[in-house]
């Protein structure tokens, strides 16, 4: 693996080395119902554990595999890990089990892991399963003494394995336990969801038709929140927020409005656990009937069902999964008797370690709200991730009438700027939306900065961007030209049609644009309005943000392409990819899809390589090939070295590998950039972009003055960005020291923390820097009230 620099901070940081897992046992298993990304989570635990130095079993078939013993709990080898990560469901098996529901089942249970000295559990489950594994461990030590009495264990038994230590992971498409952003399953569930809307809509349009769609969730409404937000459905109905009476007129309504818009077509999402205000379930056979009577339109319901639980898992959960899967292994490590069951989260963009019951209590807590019918209570308790979404879908969902809309006077001009990246048309209809809900006038630049100059600006109204969500590229048109020697022509534009803010959304010349743009905002008064920045390209190589709309759109198609290309090798034997991925001098690209896929290198820039670690990987690879896994996977970002090109590493591994393996090499260009926007993005790039127009209401109204709009301070022209937990605006001038202009790179970038963590799974030895890992906090309840500046996305 490419040798990385020296730690700086030594003294500082924390590693894992002086974290030995020698003479620790360690148990996997999967438990309740299965969800895509269980197997990466298996296949991190598996590799970290050996990696440290423990020994690893999985238990099969969940709890009921813990009772049963035997051939359950077996050994895991490194080997016995292999080619899961692109699996869905559950390799190690799960099954419901009332045995592990007694005490004699639990007994059985105990005596069967002291056995083998397993005193560290690891449970991949939703909050039955997880809530079964903390009464397990309070039971303990009352376990050992029956089984002492019994005369089934020894004294030293009991005493090596007096303390169970638990670290739990949720994995549950429902994404219904409280304390995480995502549980593994859930990003999943959303790609078959939207999969079988965006082709239900092709049909749909052709025949004016309305489709309800039921999908799952049980008791939780977030699969059909967000799927109703990414793909811009007319009407949706959860759980969580049961509609008003006579729901049924205001949502016929809304459809024949809808038709009478010239939309061809009608999407209602049901979730599975719909309830009116009366506590009666609303179904979608009620709904099409209801549709079919009072309008007359062709209706058909469609039940997606298992397929939401099927199929291969997404970027976002293998990665999702594999930095829980570590995680949870240091845990493990760092567990004292004392300490409490805990749960590896999600929070934005951080890992982040929570009691487990504490977790489980709120989890119990949303249903009995919604049991006593207050239902914004129980939206709060669900957290900041379902409120938002929340509150986004009611901004953009229904129409006002210009009667009802504020009238602000302002004009706001929104664009793309730079290569398009797929969920720009989300952002940019969401953008729109949010601004004509708001009272502005908004105004499309076509072309970017190119087009803005040559009065390519036109006003777009609510209708125009029905449909887009779900549409790639750039609908709007965009270009990479900067605005710098164009200014005295946006100024005069800007004032023709007198455009009092700007939403600009785009990758890394976006961003330049707006710092010309503000600098010149001297020379010309046109420039002293709000100007916003929210990132979009594949790279996500931005400053000020940890992630970029598109990249993982990008993502998907890198790892998509990465199975496909590892099956072609299942039948020949011994073979070795190169693959080039995107993303200019950022090694975003590589890395995280190296992650995803399993690669066994990664080349970047950001971490310097010589023809002595290319030696080694080729060495590392000859090793590998001697084992049952008899294929390799090399990742290589474009610019990541001038002179050892793809071609080059492609020559090199050919001739080193000679007689041992052969290579093959792909270059996978644009089809980076293309495709349809992944549920991520879509919901990412709706959720910003709303974000952005409230600031610039809000910004609008502070800055207008004396019959005029005037902004000039720093803070008036800024970037929307995710930092680690929250969604923050920063002043671009601002962010100008943390850019590397050069090569088009922030100078510090959060995801090389990752990079170790893909060596570990690969077999590499390396330091892990442990001092930014989850420490163990609490769930809050209340919460600050969030400041203009941050809120949680």
């Amino acid at each position: 693996m490419a040798g990385a620099a020296a730690p700086k901070r030594q003294d500082t940081r924390k590693f894992f080395e002086n974290l030995s897992g020698a003479g620790k046992s360690i148990a996997v298993l999967t438990s309740g119902g299965d969800a895509q990304g269980m197997n990466a989570a298996v296949r991190a635990v598996v590799r970290m554990g050996i990696y440290v130095g423990a020994k690893v079993y999985f238990i099969h078939e969940g709890y009921q595999g813990m009772v049963d013993g035997g051939d359950n709990i077996k050994e895991a080898t490194w080997e016995s890990v292999s080619s899961m990560l692109q699996v869905g469901g559950t390799v190690i098996g799960s099954a419901r089990c009332k045995e592990f529901r007694t005490h004699e089942g639990r007994l059985k249970a105990a005596h069967n892991l002291v056995q083998r000295n397993i005193t560290n559990l690891c449970v991949i489950g939703g909050d039955g399963s997880l809530t079964g594994a903390n009464l397990f461990r309070e039971e303990w030590s009352g376990l050992l003494d029956e089984l002492l009495q019994q005369g089934l264990i020894d004294e030293e038994a009991a005493q090596r394995n007096s303390a169970l230590h638990i670290v739990g992971m949720v994995g549950s498409i429902d994404n219904d336990f409280c304390g995480t952003d995502m549980t593994i399953g859930t990003d999943s569930a959303l790609h078959r969801i939207i999969e079988v809307v965006d082709a239900i809509m092709t049909t749909a349009q052709s025949h004016q038709r309305t489709f309800v769609l039921e999908v799952m969730g049980r008791h939780c409404g977030y699969l059909a929140l967000v799927s109703a937000l990414a793909c811009g459905a007319d009407w949706v109905f959860i759980p969580e927020m049961p509609p008003e009476d006579g729901w049924e007129d205001s949502m016929c309504q809304k459809l024949s409005e809808n038709r009478a818009d010239k939309k061809r077509l009608n999407i209602i999402i049901v979730a599975e656990g719909a309830i009116d205000s009366h506590n009666k379930a609303i179904t979608p056979d009620y709904i099409k009937d209801l549709v079919v009577r009072c309008l007359g339109f062709d209706t058909r319901v469609t039940i997606l069902g298992h397929v939401q639980r099927g199929g291969t898992p997404s970027a976002f959960d293998r990665i999702l999964a594999s930095r829980m899967g570590v995680e949870a292994v240091l845990a493990l490590l760092e567990a004292s008797a004392n300490t409490p069951a805990c749960v590896v989260s999600l929070v934005g963009n951080q890992a982040v370690r929570l009691p487990l019951m504490e977790c489980v209590q709120m989890t119990q807590e949303v249903q009995k709200a919604m049991d006593e019918k207050k239902f914004d209570e129980a939206v709060r308790l669900r957290g900041r991730s379902f409120e938002n979404n929340l509150s986004t879908y009611r901004l953009l969902s229904y129409r006002k009438a210009d009667s009802e809309l504020p009238n602000s006077s302002f004009n706001v001009a929104v664009m793309n700027v730079g290569a398009p990246a797929a969920g720009m048309n989300a952002a940019v209809r969401s953008a729109v939306r949010v601004g004509i809900t708001e009272g502005h006038k908004m105004f499309a630049v076509n072309d970017g900065f190119e087009g803005f100059y040559k009065g390519q600006i036109k006003e777009i109204k609510w209708g125009d961007v029905g449909g887009w969500t779900g549409q790639g590229g750039s609908l709007l048109g965009t270009k990479r030209t900067l605005p710098g020697k164009h200014l005295d022509k946006i100024a005069e534009q800007m004032r023709i049609h007198n455009i009092n803010a700007l939403l600009v959304i785009g990758g890394f010349e976006a961003y330049v644009g707006l710092l010309e743009l503000s600098s010149a905002r001297d020379k010309y008064n046109e420039f002293c309005v709000p100007m916003v920045m929210v990132p979009a390209t594949v790279s996500n190589n931005i400053p000020g943000s940890d992630l970029s709309i598109g990249s993982d759109t990008a993502l998907n198609a890198i790892t998509d392409t990465c199975d496909r290309i590892k099956q072609s090798a299942s039948g020949t034997k011994r073979r070795v990819f190169i693959i080039e991925t995107m993303g200019g001098y950022c090694g975003y690209l590589a890395t995280v899809g190296g992650l995803a896929a399993g690669a066994d290198t990664v080349y970047i820039y950001e971490e310097p390589f010589d023809i002595r670690d290319l030696q080694a990987n080729v060495e590392h690879l000859t090793q590998k090939m001697k084992t049952s896994i008899q294929r390799g996977l090399v990742l290589r970002n474009e610019n990541c070295n001038e002179n050892f090109t793809t071609d080059f590493i492609y020559q090199l591994y050919t001739e080193e590998g000679r007689g041992v393996f052969d290579c093959r090499k792909n270059i996978l260009g644009h089809m980076q950039q293309g495709g349809a926007p992944s549920p991520f993005d879509r919901n990412f790039g709706t959720k910003v972009a709303a974000k952005a127009m409230q600031w610039i209401t809000r910004t609008l109204k502070d800055s207008y003055k004396g019959g005029r709009v005037f902004a000039n301070s720093e803070e008036t022209a800024c970037l929307l960005g995710m930092r680690r937990r929250a969604m923050v605006f920063q002043p671009v001038s601002q962010l100008r020291d943390e850019t590397d202009f050069v090569h088009r790179i922030p100078k510090e970038q959060w995801w090389l923390k990752l990079r170790p963590l893909m060596k570990i799974l690969a077999k590499y030895k390396t330091s892990y820097d442990v001092s930014d890992s989850g420490q163990l906090e609490h769930v809050t309840r209340v919460r600050p009230k969030e400041s203009n500046t941050s809120s949680a996305i």
